[in-house]
């Protein structure tokens, strides 16, 4: 089957694929012998390039409405376009090949390797061996993976974190241009949830695909989406906009309700850490003589340092006491870093990471792990009230657009008194 595929399907260009776009036209699906539908008349555009999170209540149809994309769920009725085609009555194996997806739990193939599951795709529409090496290892280091590490581990030898990355890594392999996510980030622990998101946006800041992603937390959704598409019952869409506008103006109590408390606080979720100041802090390495190590910690202005380890990554905060009581060793003094963020967090993320430490800040890191600067609690608290003083403004003229809106209607049922 490969070699027929092969003939038909041509290796890709350099350049990545970008995005492309998505219609759903009344898409509806009825199961047999149920009283309505999961899914009924559905209609969205999404635009090429863009994150477009559905997210609602268990049962509501979103996964059952992702899947029908790729058809892994066929419609009972409706259209599906991707880019300027028609996919409702295409081969939908051979559309699948065309559409990333990953899932829950990564879905990897425990007999295959990383690479082998990672080279599933390509191999299937015919690539050559080589183009299919050298992808197999881009894919690997672009998810922050040491190729040579991982090229041939199993999955039961990776933690969930890694498994959930090489699972993005075979959906995204062979260069499609639509990415279909189905609670990818739901059965790991909370930190590493929060890695494997900033993860995906720095790659969607590379990449530029199409991303349409399932989730039912709404903090993820606001920290992940361009749009999102707040779902009711059978999937009816209750508001699709930005996180902005949902957050700031939801359209009913349905919505509310998904935004809950503390709209202003969830605003932390879209400011991302590279968008306010990165301070630069006084470092040494693993490395150094104990000596230099306290002659830079005395003169200089701060009362602690950062040890790098010899990748250049956060490895422990160093007092004037530790160093006091380390008596010619370092090897326990300090307090290990047990909490970082990449760029591409969320304000949110970095502020929950500093309430943790006692130092008040927290070490902002590269793809690599590597230290790049840190944040401050002054930094987050500034930015903070800068969000709750737009919002105050943005209730004010809210305020005074509804005074003119009612004096207006006064002044004209006055003047249509007078006419009469």
């Amino acid at each position: 089957m490969s070699e027929t595929v092969a003939a038909t399907e041509p290796e890709p260009a350099a350049h990545a694929t970008s995005g492309a776009t998505i219609q759903l036209e009344d898409l509806t699906k009825i199961y047999p012998g149920t009283p309505s539908p999961a899914v009924d008349n559905v209609s969205m555009d999404i635009k090429a390039g863009e994150t477009v999170i559905f997210v609602g209540p268990s049962g509501c149809g979103k996964s059952t409405t992702l899947k029908m994309i790729n058809r892994l769920i066929e419609p009972s009725s409706g259209r599906i376009r991707i880019g300027d085609e028609d996919v409702t009555d295409i081969d939908p194996v051979k559309l699948r090949r065309k559409i990333g997806y990953a899932i829950q739990s990564s879905g990897l193939f425990p007999h295959m390797t990383v690479a082998e599951n990672i080279a599933l795709v390509p191999k299937m529409v015919g690539w050559s061996k080589s183009k299919v090496k050298d992808r197999v290892e881009e894919m690997l280091d672009l998810v922050g993976l040491d190729p040579r590490e991982f090229h041939g581990r199993y999955p039961r030898a990776l933690s969930g974190g890694q498994q959930q990355r090489v699972g993005v890594a075979r959906a995204l392999a062979a260069d499609p241009p639509v990415l279909l996510m189905d609670e990818p980030f739901g059965a790991v622990d909370p930190i590493t949830r929060d890695h494997l998101q900033d993860e995906l946006i720095r790659l969607q800041h590379e990449l530029h695909k199409t991303i349409v992603f399932v989730t039912h937390d709404f903090d993820e959704a606001i920290k992940l989406g361009d749009r999102i598409a707040v779902l009711r019952e059978h999937s009816h869409i209750a508001q699709f906009d930005t996180p902005e506008a949902i957050l700031t103006n939801p359209t009913d109590d349905f919505v509310s309700g998904f935004v809950g408390a503390g709209a202003a606080l969830k605003r932390l979720n879209l400011t991302r850490v590279r968008d306010v100041e990165i301070a630069e802090f006084p470092t040494v390495t693993v490395d150094d003589p104990l000596q230099s190590i306290f002659n830079k910690l005395r003169s200089g202005p701060h009362n602690e340092l950062l040890m790098l380890d010899r990748r250049n990554r956060p490895y422990k905060w160093l007092r004037r006491g530790d160093l006091m009581r380390a008596r010619g060793s370092l090897a326990r003094a300090g307090q290990l870093v047990h909490d970082t963020v990449t760029r591409d967090a969320t304000l949110h993320d970095a502020l929950e990471a500093v309430l943790t430490d006692s130092g008040g800040r927290v070490a902002v890191t590269g793809r690599r792990g590597e230290f790049i600067g840190v944040v401050d609690m002054q930094t987050l608290m500034n930015s903070v009230h800068e969000l709750l003083e737009a919002d105050r403004l943005t209730a004010i003229e809210h305020q005074h657009d509804l005074e003119e809106l009612r004096t207006h209607q006064t002044v004209q049922e006055l003047e249509g008194g007078a006419g009469a």
